[in-house]
């Protein structure tokens, strides 16, 4: 889980944001997201790496978006931290180390929980550079991702343990079948030109 969002500098990488529950809200995604991708995302693995727990209602954005994409057996996508196996603030170093091991430059997505404001809350914001876990609780974690997507669960600036483990689990499944379903079309686009998985490689580290 991160901090607000609005820390991002937008001069010096391409940001968006997207409400969760508005019209088309997962076609919008895709469409940011795709436009984010590098020119030569064909010849590099797509790793989407899933950050948060399942202990905590409000952290558990990450996780969620990890399942459900999981469930879909996707062929474009690694997918890492899930509900059984989540990636949090205990063994990020270490997966994070065992992914750049595994595959050879790969394009990671970072996706992660973080408070805001309270207009923010519900939006799904898409941006270039990685997310830094646990900013929002005062953690020194590794950052995440070639490029990110975070999700506004709550409101910051007081409490934010308390905060998170009272965060409504119905806000954030429901940003996470946005995240999840925006993801997966992406891999349906034919013109996105996403490297095929090598399921010699193990998704469980």
């Amino acid at each position: 889980m991160n901090i607000n969002p609005n820390i991002f500098d937008k001069k010096s990488r391409a940001t968006s944001r997207i409400a969760h529950d508005e019209v088309s809200a997962s076609n919008k995604l895709a469409i940011e997201v795709k436009q984010m991708l590098p020119a030569d995302i064909r010849n590099r693995p797509t790793v989407l790496v899933c950050i948060g727990t399942d202990r905590s209602t409000g952290d558990s954005l990450g996780p969620l978006v990890g399942t459900l994409l999981k469930e879909k057996s996707l062929s474009k996508l690694y997918v890492y931290g899930t509900l059984e196996d989540p990636i949090h603030a205990v063994n990020l170093a270490e997966k994070l180390d065992s992914i750049k091991k595994l595959h050879n430059n790969p394009f990671i997505i970072g996706v992660d929980a973080c408070l805001g404001r309270v207009k923010s809350v519900g939006v799904i914001q898409i941006a270039k550079g990685p997310v830094k876990p646990g900013a929002g609780v005062n953690k020194d974690l590794p950052e995440v991702g070639d490029m990110h997507i975070a999700g506004i669960v709550n409101v910051s600036g007081f409490m934010e343990f308390m905060v998170l483990q009272n965060t409504r689990l119905s806000l954030v499944m429901k940003m996470a079948k946005t995240i999840a379903n925006g993801i997966h079309e992406v891999t349906l686009m034919n013109h996105a030109n996403w490297a095929a998985i090598d399921w010699s490689k193990e998704q469980t580290l």
